[in-house]
């Protein structure tokens, strides 16, 4: 199913939130990026 976007918007907050204050690039890419995805709904494996 689709999110709405509401749904997408209170993601991408809650994301942003999330990472502003993180520093470590190279150790959170994946984590970053599967964050990033899970704010549209996408889940990578």
């Amino acid at each position: 199913m689709a999110l709405s976007w509401n749904e997408i918007k209170t993601r991408a907050a809650v994301f942003s939130k999330e990472w502003q204050d993180e520093s470590r690039e190279d150790a959170e890419a994946k984590s970053f990026w599967d964050a990033f995805f899970n704010v549209f709904g996408i889940t990578r494996h």
